[in-house]
């Protein structure tokens, strides 16, 4: 524990959490308790169409806050970001930690009232597939306005850090997303209530939203057709859209497609780690935890060939073209006709996450904190820091 007086860090930008879909929320579930181990007195401001009443008023040492927002596919982020910088600028708090790219056009607001602000750049938001001209035109604006205005910004990959330099010419600390390395579990009566025969299924993990790609996915593995294997889809439609529509369709009509739904604890537990194969066929990632977590269960992987993909996947055979149905159905081929019954994981993934451990990425996060909250320090050599905010 560190020896000033504990600050607290009011951060916002994500559904909520523990139990809340979505990678941004994963993010802070892990990264807040470990933020308040580390000295700071963190304050999570949650959306109310998504966390109970009945939540309490602190988990794992974070301070909940529920504040209102509108339900809204277009409007429930930028509400609830508003309202956030409206409380925040009351409730004073000495540092706002903002994540995402959308909520980050309130940061001049924030920055305007004196407090210092940190954003999260999780990615590219305004190349979703779901997104419209306007839509996009107002994560566009909150990129720029959270880039340009941040007292300090963090990208959670080096793709993202890229574009933030050259986009904007401003500098930033490149702190990933993480992972906890899990004890494998030997019950499967999770996977079986599914009909699922462990270690013969494809897994695939995210919300059921176009950029995500599982229609790719479903109709690869028709195409397929491997034998004595499922393909388990896990993840739901946060709001309702004709992708989803289409998905489950497709999927219904497809033999041996399981939809599972959102999953979370023991029940997502098992269908990991008695996986047979992992595929993510995203067009779009920051830098993809459910990639992260296959990875740390030892999973043989597939995976787009988007750059977020590849920075963390760096074998090309575990990759295909993105949006190439075709390839992934032969790739789908080639990997489960040679995917031994039992897997040997424990010898890879230690080493494929070791680089992504979330007490490191904590003490990182801690320390840009603690470069804003005690200015009589000297930053740390080697940052190179850009002329900072306004």
């Amino acid at each position: 524990m560190r020896a000033f007086r504990r600050k607290e860090v009011f951060t916002f930008g994500f559904r909520g959490f523990p139990g809340v879909q979505g990678g941004i929320e994963s993010h802070v579930s892990q990264l807040a308790p470990r933020l308040v181990a580390e000295g700071h007195q963190v304050t999570a401001c949650f959306r109310t169409p998504y966390v109970s009443r009945n939540c309490g008023a602190e988990w794992k040492g974070v301070r909940l806050c529920r504040v209102w927002t509108a339900r809204s596919t277009y409007l429930e982020a930028l509400v609830h970001s508003f309202v956030c910088a409206v409380v925040a600028i009351f409730r004073r708090p000495e540092l706002v930690h903002i994540h995402g790219i959308g909520p980050a056009l309130v940061t001049p607001l924030v920055r305007l009232a004196g407090i210092p602000v940190v954003v999260t750049h999780h990615g590219p938001d305004y190349e979703r597939e779901k997104w419209g001209r306007a839509a996009r035109a107002v994560l566009r604006l909150g990129e720029a306005a959270g880039m340009r205005f941040a007292s300090r910004r963090i990208a959670i990959s080096q793709t993202v850090g890229t574009l933030v330099r050259s986009k904007y010419g401003r500098d930033c600390d490149v702190i990933p997303n993480g992972v906890a390395l899990p004890e494998l579990p030997a019950m499967a009566e999770r996977v079986q209530t599914l009909g699922l025969v462990p270690g013969r299924y494809i897994l695939t993990v995210g919300r059921l939203v176009a950029e995500k790609r599982q229609l790719d996915l479903v109709r690869a593995f028709a195409a397929a057709k491997p034998p004595g294997w499922k393909l388990v889809v896990v993840g739901h439609a946060d709001h309702g859209s004709d992708y989803a529509q289409r998905l489950l369709s497709e999927a219904v009509a497809t033999k041996d497609v399981v939809m599972a739904g959102f999953r979370t604890g023991e029940d997502l537990h098992q269908l990991y780690a008695h996986a047979g194969l992992f595929v993510l066929a995203s067009s779009h990632e920051g830098l993809p935890i459910a990639l992260l977590e296959a990875m740390s269960y030892g999973i043989p992987i597939l995976v787009s060939d988007i750059a977020a993909n590849l920075e963390v996947v760096n074998d090309p055979a575990c990759a295909f073209h993105t949006g190439n149905v075709e390839e992934l159905a032969a790739r789908i081929g080639f990997a489960t006709a040679r995917i031994p019954a039992k897997l040997d994981r424990e010898s890879s993934r230690r080493e494929r996450v070791g680089r992504y451990g979330w007490d490191a990425i904590a003490r990182q996060t801690a320390a840009v904190y603690d470069e804003l909250l005690l200015p009589h320090e000297e930053p740390r050599s080697g940052t190179g820091h850009v002329a900072r905010g306004i």
